[in-house]
């Protein structure tokens, strides 16, 4: 698994991302390339801008944390065609170069906070969680879909 905290490691996800295209084909899933940088950015908002989403509810958050939490910050790639969680469905077309250019700003100012900022940070949905599953969360969506889209 990569490192997003590392800047050369962070700076080949940027690379991958730059080489998509508003054209840029899925191979495979629904998605068009626009709702995938939106819906990868709703990783990042959860984090930099969580007013921008819904908290989710004690019961929800005891069956994230106890039910899903292992299979987004573990070591284990996504299968393809995965479910998509409900707040991360991107209905509406988006800006590709907006997307793109939060997507990247957002990477950096990851790497740029660094292993020692996640630490022991309260995610979203899952509770406190240790840098390394800061890491996996984030790299593994990435990898995710940027291989998706056949970068």
């Amino acid at each position: 698994m990569q490192d997003i905290f590392n800047a050369k490691e962070a700076q080949t996800y940027i690379d991958r991302i730059n080489k998509l295209s508003p054209e840029t084909k899925g191979k495979w899933g629904t998605m068009s390339v626009d709702h995938m940088l939106a819906h990868c950015n709703v990783t990042y908002e959860m984090v930099y801008e969580p007013q921008k989403h819904k908290s989710p509810s004690g019961i929800a958050k005891f069956i994230l944390k106890n039910f899903v939490k292992s299979k987004v910050v573990g070591e284990k790639s996504y299968s393809k065609n995965s479910p998509t969680a409900p707040q991360f469905k991107i209905i509406e077309d988006q800006d590709f170069d907006l997307e793109k250019k939060r997507l990247i700003g957002f990477i950096q100012k990851t790497q740029q906070l660094g292993r020692e900022a996640f630490d022991g940070k309260e995610s979203f949905s899952f509770g406190k969680l240790k840098a390394q599953e800061w890491n996996n969360m984030f790299a593994k969506h990435l990898n995710h879909h940027l291989e998706q889209f056949g970068v």
